[in-house]
């Protein structure tokens, strides 16, 4: 009997039946009753679930196939923390309003007229040439010399109907799709023209064409910092238009300079209230394009309004550390996510493990004891952690 004892104590790997040394001493008695224990198959016992949910043998219906794992939801977009302050006041009486215009067939018509009556008053005094009135085939006057066959009734219609003619033809202009004119006298604002094909305004008034087409700008790359103080370079893709031409062209001295302006500040007010990235929580930051543009989007309107421009998007193309700090960034984040990665393979093995060992005692295939709980905790924690390893390795 104790050579028998001797010989299955240094068996290197006793089989279930004859059972483990204990502690205390003795045999381990087999913990599967009616059954032999065979090699767990590890890649079974993960499950896309990772709560620990027991499984209670109840009489019933088989059930059916089980539904597909259902796709995560999208986080919503949190809002970029960013402090309010009231918008740069603009002057209430600067509106813009339709200008004085005339269409450009009425004006030709007058300037036309206006000629051929200059031109009647030059022939009835006998100034034609006679090549032109028999040109013409029109009867020819003599010219007798002196004032006396033009009169100062006739100069002054004269000169009435030649500056009538010039002003006519001189106020001519051709409206195009997508611009405006912007008219001004004396440095006051007189009113704006949309309108296209060929019409007439005031020669006296100053015309200044604006652009009213949908435009975009894309930044060159802009320095920022984030809420952490850490360098940043920042591209960003603005859409926008003008929408009042009056306060495009007057309020400000060049309106596309303050518009480039006013988003290099907002880029640097929205980027500095966020960290850059959140290495060990789970955080805000400025990879959440989204929040960020919109964040951007409302600070523009508010600064752009008041010089008549109308901001429709402004959304960060590229946002990137900047180069003397890209490199110690880089290494920061790489070692972020593989400590993540880890933590999140530790969680997913001790939810398998439970989830085994509660499926295991609950159909009462075993029994344990505090001991051979902490065994089989181990070896099954050992197992998994080694195959999900390796799975995620391949």
């Amino acid at each position: 009997m104790t050579e028998a004892w001797m010989q299955t104590t240094a068996d290197p790997a006793p089989t279930p039946e004859e059972g483990v040394p204990r502690p205390g001493g003795g045999r381990r008695i087999a913990v599967i009753r009616g059954e032999s224990t065979a090699e767990i198959p590890v890649h079974l016992l993960f499950r896309d679930d990772t709560r620990p949910t027991p499984v209670v043998a109840q009489p019933g219906p088989k059930p059916g196939p089980k539904p597909g794992p259902a796709a995560p939801a999208r986080r919503p977009a949190r809002p970029v923390p960013v402090p309010v302050r009231p918008a740069t006041p603009g002057d209430p009486a600067l509106v813009e309003r339709p200008g004085a215009v005339v269409p450009g067939a009425v004006a030709v018509a007058a300037g036309l007229a206006a000629l051929a009556g200059s031109a009647a008053l030059v022939w009835s005094a006998g100034l034609l040439p006679a090549a032109v009135t028999d040109a013409l085939r029109l009867p020819s006057y003599t010219y007798t010399g002196g004032d006396g066959a033009m009169g100062p009734a006739r100069w002054a219609l004269l000169a009435l109907g030649l500056a009538l003619a010039v002003v006519c033809f001189g106020g001519l202009g051709r409206g195009r799709v997508g611009c405006a004119w912007v008219l001004s006298l004396c440095g006051e604002y007189r009113g704006s023209v949309r309108r296209t094909g060929l019409v007439w305004m005031s020669p006296l008034l100053l015309r200044r064409r604006v652009d009213v087409r949908l435009r975009h700008w894309r930044s060159e790359p802009m320095p920022a910092v984030d809420a952490d103080g850490t360098a940043l370079r920042a591209v960003v893709l603005v859409v926008w238009r003008i929408k009042d031409t009056a306060r495009a062209v007057l309020a400000v001295e060049d309106h596309v300079v303050y518009l480039r302006d006013q988003v290099e500040a907002a880029m640097a007010r929205v980027l500095s209230q966020l960290p850059a990235d959140a290495f060990h929580e789970d955080a805000p930051t400025l990879r959440d394009a989204e929040a960020v543009g919109d964040a951007l989007t409302r600070l523009l309107k508010a600064e752009a309004e008041p010089v008549g421009i109308e901001v429709y998007a402004a959304q960060p193309i590229r946002i990137e550390y900047a180069p003397e700090v890209a490199a110690t960034m880089r290494r920061r984040r790489v070692a972020a996510l593989d400590a993540r990665h880890r933590d999140a393979v530790l969680s997913s093995v001790v939810d398998a493990v439970d989830e085994t060992v509660a499926r295991l005692t609950s159909r009462g295939l075993v029994e344990l004891d505090d001991y051979e709980r902490r065994v089989l905790v181990k070896d099954l924690t050992v197992a998994f952690y080694t195959g999900r390893g390796g799975a995620e390795g391949v």
